[in-house]
Parts: C-alpha cells; sequence; structure tokens
C-alpha cells in the first residue's frame, strides 16, 4: 500500500513540479528532459539487447516510442492550459474506456455511461471552457489506451522489460533535436532545469520501479483500484500544490469517472 501510495504521489508531484518550468522551457522541454531521465532508467533496469531485434520486434517498439513521446507531450501541454488535476483525469479516461470497451457487462455499460456523463460535465460549454487544452487531455487518453495495446505486443514479443527500455531510449533520441532547438532558442535557468530533472525522476523513475515492486506482491485488481485514484491525487496536488482550485462540478465529475472505474474493477470476476 505504501508503494502504490508514493508512487502515485510522486507521479502527480513530478507533474506539478515540471510545470513550474514552462514560463522556461514550455512544455516541450520539460518532456524532452523527462524522456532523457526516462530512457536512462529504464535502459539500465531492462539492459536491452538491441542487435539481436527483428524486424517484427523493432516494428512495435518504434510505435510505442512515438505514443510515449506524444502521451506525455499531449499531457503536460494539457496540464498548461486546463491545469494537473483536469489533464490527468481525461487523460485517465484511455485505459477506463479500453477495459469498458472490451467488457460485454451490463455493469461495465452502466460505468461507460457513468464516465460519459462525467466527461459531458467536464466539457460543457461555458465562457472559461478550453477545449484546446481539453482536446489534449483527450490525446493523452487515445495514446494511454494505444500504449497499453503496444505494451502487451511488445511484451509478447520481446522479454522482461527490454522492448520498454528499447522504446524509451529511442524516444528519447526522437526528442535530442527537439530538446536542443528549445535550449538554444530558450536557454534553461538552473531553476528550470532543476524542475525538469525533478520531473523525470518523479514521474518516470520512482514510479516505473515503484509499480515493478508492487506488481509482484500486489493483486493485479487491487493495483488497477488504486490506480484509479490517480485523477484524484493529481486534484489535491494542483490544488495544494500550484493553487489550481476546482469548483464542486469539477470535483463530481472527477468522482463519477473514478467511480465508474472503482465499481468495473470491485465487479469484475477476473
Amino acid at each position: 500500500m505504501a508503494a502504490m501510495i508514493g508512487s502515485g504521489l510522486s507521479n502527480q508531484t513530478g507533474a506539478a513540479i515540471g510545470s513550474l518550468a514552462f514560463p522556461v522551457l514550455g512544455p516541450v522541454g520539460v518532456v524532452a528532459v523527462r524522456q532523457y531521465v526516462a530512457a536512462l532508467v529504464l535502459l539500465t533496469v531492462g539492459r536491452p539487447r538491441l542487435r539481436t531485434f527483428t524486424w517484427g520486434q523493432w516494428w512495435p517498439v518504434a510505435l510505442l516510442a512515438v505514443v510515449f513521446g506524444t502521451m506525455n507531450l499531449s499531457l503536460y501541454s494539457a496540464i498548461e492550459r486546463v491545469g494537473l488535476g483536469l489533464a490527468v483525469t481525461l487523460e485517465f479516461l484511455g485505459p477506463l474506456t479500453l477495459a469498458l470497451a472490451t467488457s460485454r457487462r451490463r455493469t461495465d455499460a452502466c460505468c461507460a455511461v457513468i464516465a460519459a456523463a462525467g466527461v459531458v460535465v467536464l466539457m460543457r460549454p461555458q465562457p472559461s471552457a478550453d477545449y484546446p487544452g481539453m482536446a489534449l487531455g483527450l490525446l493523452a487518453a487515445v495514446c494511454w489506451a494505444s500504449y497499453i495495446l503496444l505494451n502487451r505486443t511488445v511484451g509478447r514479443r520481446i522479454p522482461g522489460a527490454q522492448g520498454a527500455a528499447a522504446a524509451a531510449g529511442l524516444s528519447a533520441l526522437m526528442f535530442l533535436p527537439i530538446g536542443l532547438a528549445v535550449a538554444v532558442r530558450h536557454p534553461p535557468t538552473a531553476g528550470a532545469l532543476g524542475c525538469a530533472v525533478a520531473a523525470g525522476v518523479l514521474s518516470s523513475a520512482v514510479p516505473y520501479l515503484a509499480d515493478l515492486f508492487t506488481l509482484r506482491h500486489v493483486p493485479a485488481r487491487a493495483f488497477g483500484l488504486f490506480m484509479s485514484v490517480n485523477p484524484v491525487l493529481a486534484a489535491l496536488v494542483g490544488w495544494i500544490g500550484l493553487g489550481q482550485g476546482l469548483g464542486p462540478t469539477e470535483w463530481a465529475s472527477i468522482g463519477a469517472i473514478v467511480a465508474a472505474n472503482t465499481l468495473s474493477i470491485l465487479t469484475s470476476r477476473s
């Protein structure tokens, strides 16, 4: 339990700290640094034997690298526009939709309706609504669902964590020219660079290692149930750490989406 709580808080705190560097590096610069840190950690842990990879192994790894980078970039861009809590909630719709779409149970159909109602309320027309920011959050959701499916494919074709490590390394290479361009146009300050590195450590390295430990000791259902609390943790971290307050309607919408996932997991037989 402590590892799961620590993983969730670390992930959302890292995103909050990374957002502090947006005025200097922008979301693109912060994500570039995060990709570098993630690659360093995963390559150290996974130790992929790249020379042994076949074409049938390389193409899902390449797709995973693109999706990984796009997911983080769209999420951090959404955080800049709509805040941490709403961005993470929208992103969470990816795995939730994937889980509900692959089920034929009536309970899951009801959960889908509850989650959809929460989304409709979140994206209701209002003067202050930032629809481009919400669209970026939904793009992150699509990428997260794709990330899950591609990870399954990579996991079946490449043993251990080698596939994920190779994808992280390839994604970091893709962001290398982007990071250099950002550094030239907007020279980073020590504080901004420190925030970006902290985001990489707290949102990539710590959660990955904590989840690796947790999945060895905690049932998958319990792990999935706790993962559903991440939107609430994000909203709390955004409120306490960044002063991004949410109204009662937004809290109710987040609660509906979390409740839909919780109900689906608790009533699942497998």
